[in-house]
């Protein structure tokens, strides 16, 4: 569904993702694990056209998408959930979302009902304004704008960085509930915990290259490899 092959991308001057390539197919939750600078959130917004890699190639469902406006990357079925936690602070939780969904055909139709059965939290609390939010409730929030644009794939950066452990099990719960829904993730973590417990593939990145990729069940046994890139 995704396949990211030899991509290089800069900040300025600084080379800051040095031939990264990683497939995802379609269904999977594949992670991408790494410590914090080590290139994670780059790759991500490489994909999504935020900050577009100099050389390499991105195909999304067979078709590249380097090079292509960050909005049409989304209407092409991206939906993509920044580190930042962005939302509209002076909308409601509800005008956050009604401003968000998109429809497709063909696709399963997120609407702000189907976004509240996900998150039931946000419904009993909707009409209140984005800006005064909890970082858990925020992170509900960003989830599920990103799912009203009614992707089929979708990019999670550290969905569960500097969250309470209880908010942390509750969207792991919720993110693996994705999957039923025909959702294919690819789910950028520092949390070796919660990203093994999710997906079913890794990637290591550090210091801006891929330096591993299996199995999670590999990765597990690997700790002599755990040890090498993710141990801080």
């Amino acid at each position: 569904m995704l396949k990211v092959d030899g991509i290089d991308t800069y900040y300025g001057l600084g080379h800051i993702l040095h031939s990264v390539s990683l497939t995802v197919k379609r269904g999977e939750i594949v992670c991408l694990l790494g410590r914090n600078g080590a290139g994670k959130t780059t790759t991500m917004r490489s994909i999504m056209g935020l900050t577009p890699p100099r050389r390499g190639s991105i195909l999304f469902k067979g078709e590249p998408i380097l090079g292509v406006k960050p909005f049409r990357i989304s209407r092409k079925g991206i939906g993509f959930v920044p580190d930042s936690r962005e939302v509209f602070a002076d909308l409601s939780i509800e005008e956050n979302l009604e401003i968000s969904e998109r429809r497709f055909e063909g696709r399963v139709f997120w609407d702000r009902e189907k976004a509240y059965e996900l998150f039931p939290a946000l419904k009993k609390i909707c009409s209140r304004k984005a800006g005064c939010l909890s970082g858990g409730e925020r992170q509900m929030l960003t989830i599920a704008r990103a799912l009203a644009t009614n992707p089929d794939f979708l990019l999670l950066d550290e969905p569960t960085e500097g969250l309470a452990p209880l908010v942390v099990a509750m969207l792991v719960e919720k993110i693996a509930e994705l999957r039923s829904f025909g959702l294919t993730v690819l789910l950028a973590e520092q949390n070796q915990k919660v990203a093994l417990g999710l997906s079913d593939r890794a990637y290591i990145i550090d210091n801006g290259a891929i330096r591993w990729h299996g199995a999670v069940g590999e990765l597990r046994e690997n700790e002599a490899v755990r040890k090498k890139y993710l141990l801080v």
